[in-house]
């Protein structure tokens, strides 16, 4: 007799826990809470949509209640968790309807995700003010943009989303304005060596940056009009904030243990400080290779498989996660940029003796003649135990496959010295005898 798995959220993480527990766990009963009307909203999406990149929203779907249902799964949408009986195990919930009913369980997994920041600043009431989180925010901005007169557009926060909607704005043929208190975009992932060519990227094609200066109110009659920051005003007649997320652990609070950034603490089998209960996606904390320690990075990637260890471990059998390295990318008119473990910026606030080795060069051997595109690499490593930290790439080629061996070599603890003769393939269409991450490697002392 199976056991009855309860899975609040069927984003990222919890599709994955839900399709982990329907494919390879029959017997068990799932039962699945969203407040959403959707399941399985691909975000990462929502800037090429907007961008007429692509021509529609239907592909950024992957699953559905209909999908969960085929499977023998019980799939409540529109349905808020009012609370969570830790002690009985059992969730009191209320549907769209306004009818209150209670479900037992006797595995948890918490799929809560996370919610934008909301800054505490005058004229966060005015229309055309937005968030982009949900498939609905994208489509209510969508819709505002048929509008002729919203010319303007300012973007506040200059991480991938702010970069992303900034590109997705100017292809839509509006201005915009990029704004971020930090004095670069991409600060969390980059050093300046390479956010900087972000930035310029940005500058080249038409977006206005406004970097170092901190969003104070926003003004307007009704309709938003302008962004005040300290250092003076943009006019905009829509704004979009993309400061960033917070995890949604409201249903632990004063009953789970938190991380200090008040996501849910959980082990290498995501099980949180209550057994049987499980936190995954961008609730939750992971373990980074990199720093060797607790930390939250919230990508889909992650959330994924966090939500495939948590499944394993609530149906019965032991499956630990072997950390994560945050490795992403983005791709803003054709610069592809990715970077994977911790930046030097980050090492040295951390506390780390850490140096950098850096190359830039041809993709290809240089007698190709279909095309050749540079390449720029950072690898970063502690100095005193050589072990490689992170990397970052840079090209308008698609180097993102190499991003992935670095990944690799920080789950691993590999040193940079061993990168040095690693045994790298060589043939002309792809790369050079001397290439770019054997040079990067060999140059580190």
């Amino acid at each position: 007799m199976g056991e009855t798995i309860v899975v609040i959220g069927a984003n990222h993480a919890g599709t994955a826990a839900i399709n982990t527990v329907l494919d390879q766990f029959p017997g068990n009963r799932v039962i699945a809470f969203d407040m959403n009307s959707n399941i399985s909203f691909l975000g990462c999406g929502m800037a090429l949509w907007i961008g007429k990149q692509i021509q529609g929203p239907d592909g950024l779907f992957y699953s559905s209640k209909e999908i969960f249902e085929e499977k023998g799964a019980t799939i409540h949408m529109e349905t808020r968790i009012t609370h969570i009986d830790y002690d009985r195990k059992i969730v009191h919930a209320r549907d769209s309807a306004g009818t209150d009913f209670e479900q037992s369980y006797d595995k948890l997994i918490l799929a809560t995700g996370s919610i934008p920041i909301r800054p505490e600043i005058k004229g966060m009431d005015l229309e055309n003010v937005q968030f982009v989180k949900l498939f609905q925010n994208a489509q209510d901005v969508i819709e505002k943009l048929k509008d002729g007169s919203i010319r303007r557009i300012a973007v506040v926060g200059a991480g991938y989303i702010g970069v992303e909607l900034a590109e997705a704005f100017r292809r839509n043929g509006r201005e915009v304005v990029l704004i971020d208190c930090a004095d670069t975009c991409l600060s969390g992932y980059y050093d300046r060596e390479f956010s900087d060519i972000m930035a310029k990227n940005l500058e080249s094609h038409g977006v206005k940056l406004a970097f170092g200066e901190t969003v104070t109110g926003l003004e307007g009659g009704g309709k938003v009009q302008n962004v005040i920051t300290d250092k003076g005003s943009h006019e905009a007649d829509m704004v979009v904030f993309g400061i960033g997320f917070k995890p949604n652990t409201v249903l632990g609070q004063g009953q789970l243990r938190l991380y200090k950034n008040h996501a849910f603490l959980v082990d290498r089998k995501q099980e949180t400080s209550i057994p049987g209960v499980y936190a995954i996606g961008d609730c939750a904390t992971v373990y980074n290779n990199a720093i060797q320690a607790t930390d939250y990075i919230a990508l889909a990637t992650n959330a994924v498989r966090s939500g495939i260890i948590a499944a394993h471990n609530a149906c019965g059998r032991l499956l630990e996660s072997p950390g994560v390295q945050g490795s992403n990318g983005i791709s803003i008119w054709g610069l592809h940029m990715l970077s994977t473990g911790i930046s030097l910026a980050r090492a040295g606030r951390m506390g780390y003796a850490a140096a950098v080795t850096d190359y830039e060069d041809w993709q290809k051997a240089e007698f190709m003649e279909d095309g050749n595109n540079r390449v720029k690499i950072r690898i970063v490593y502690d100095k005193d135990t050589r072990i490689i930290l992170g990397a970052q790439m840079c090209s308008d080629y698609d180097i993102s496959m190499g991003i992935h061996l670095f990944s690799m070599a920080i789950e691993e603890q590999v040193d940079i010295d061993k990168l040095k003769l690693f045994d790298l393939f060589f043939l002309p269409h792809f790369n050079k005898p001397y290439n770019y991450i054997t040079m990067a490697a060999l140059a580190a002392r």
